[in-house]
């Protein structure tokens, strides 16, 4: 096979690294890929899709993984089907799940999908009047694309102002913020649960962790994420079975009677409270860094997966009985202002599993090229095995400014 992966992050890495090992795959192409796909496959630099299909169709690629949002939304799969060419996705109908998080809680409440209480604003009065009748905290939701930065908790009616201020005015994350979602604040951990769709069924993965603030014991801003565990030790069987019975079946028919049905991956974003799950967002292709975790853990073939999903045959996902555990080394100042172009040293001395995001590669040294730069992941029997190797290793990997959370997976005592 020749495989076609979109995106540049680490996620992506790790597809074409589980991609490298199977022998089914002959050719893995990456746009644009970065310094570790570079290394399992070949990066091209087509950006539009367009391009992308007159690529795939003239280097007769038999599937291509969409890694990334921002195409999903943009159609790339209605174009790619629409000259003839296998792609694994949702169309953009279906993607605006992710691509709208109005659109997204408007599917939820009509389908009876257990979630945070919110409502819709479009006019910047609008917004700030409701805020002032309400308690605190309260969540703030940019409704666009805004790269896992535009969710932002509230604790007092100045910074809800303030965020509301700089996401419809000032448009910080550009036309993402001029339509918010503002919804109740729910007290619980997080939980991501990645699905495979073949049109018909969802078939689940293992629940990750995932640790979205920038600083130690979930201090400072949202990010893109800073590292994750697998499975997360804190999502049990009976959380399983009440976001089975609440969401998950529950948008699977939301999805059929709202024609949003596709053959692709959906990503659940749960809060898990003293009452149950609730659904947070869609996303509507792998998580990152999820990905990172999930990925080397699964033990099927993954393209087997794919085209079962695709030709609309059930699957059934086998996991490893082991733990893991990815830390992510960000730019400093992420996730606002960064610096690139400097140069990141040690990753010849990790002996497990080393992906780098936003890099690239220059002669013989790798330099920087966004705010998540390298993700080291570790695997052990325990918790405990699987941290120690992410972060003995961790430690060899350094940049100028580079840091990262010293406890993701602290809090694990579980075996």
């Amino acid at each position: 096979m020749r495989v076609l992966v979109v995106g540049t992050g680490g996620r992506e890495a790790a597809i074409g690294w589980k991609l490298k090992q199977d022998p089914k795959v002959k050719k893995i192409f990456f746009a644009r890929g970065n310094a570790s796909t570079e290394e399992y496959g070949e990066n091209i630099y087509e950006d539009s899709i367009p391009e992308l299909v007159e690529f795939a169709t003239r280097e007769k690629v038999d599937l291509t993984i969409v890694g990334t949002e921002a195409p999903l939304v943009d159609g790339i799969v209605d174009e790619f089907k629409a000259a003839g060419l296998k792609i694994f996705g949702p169309n953009a109908k279906a993607a605006s799940l992710e691509g709208s998080k109005a659109f997204s809680k408007r599917f939820m409440q009509d389908h009876g999908i257990k979630t945070a209480k919110a409502q819709v604003f479009e006019v910047y009065q609008d917004a700030l009047d409701y805020v002032k009748d309400h308690k605190f905290p309260l969540v703030i939701k940019a409704s666009g694309l805004a790269g896992g930065k535009g969710v932002v908790i509230c604790e007092t009616l100045e910074e809800a102002d303030a965020v509301i201020h700089d996401f419809m005015i000032r448009r910080i994350h550009g036309d993402a913020g001029i339509k918010l979602v503002i919804e109740e604040f729910l007290q619980g951990f997080e939980a991501s649960i990645i699905c495979f769709s073949n049109g018909e069924e969802l078939f689940p993965c293992i629940p990750v962790k995932d640790y979205k603030k920038v600083g130690e014991g979930d201090e400072g801003m949202n990010t893109g994420g800073m590292g994750t565990v697998a499975p997360s030790p804190e999502f049990n069987g009976m959380h399983y079975a009440d976001f089975e019975r609440n969401i998950m079946l529950p948008t699977l028919k939301g999805l059929k009677q709202e024609n949003l049905s596709f053959k692709g991956f959906i990503f659940f974003g749960l809060m898990v409270t003293a009452e149950g799950s609730y659904l947070l967002e869609y996303n509507m292709r792998l998580g990152d860094p999820e990905t990172q975790v999930i990925l080397p853990l699964m033990e099927n073939s993954l393209v087997d997966v794919i085209n079962d999903c695709m030709e609309g045959k059930p699957v059934e996902l086998k996991f490893a009985d082991k733990k893991a555990v990815c830390v992510v080394m960000v730019s400093g100042g992420y996730p606002r202002n960064i610096e690139t172009g400097l140069e990141i040293k040690g990753t010849d001395k990790v002996d497990t599993l080393c992906l780098l995001a936003g890099a690239r590669k220059g002669g013989n040294s790798y330099y920087t090229t966004g705010g998540r730069v390298v993700n080291v992941v570790g695997f052990g029997e325990t918790y405990d095995d699987a941290r120690k190797q992410a972060y003995d290793n961790i430690k060899k990997v350094s940049f100028d400014y580079g840091f990262y959370r010293h406890d993701i997976g602290l809090f694990e005592q579980k075996k």
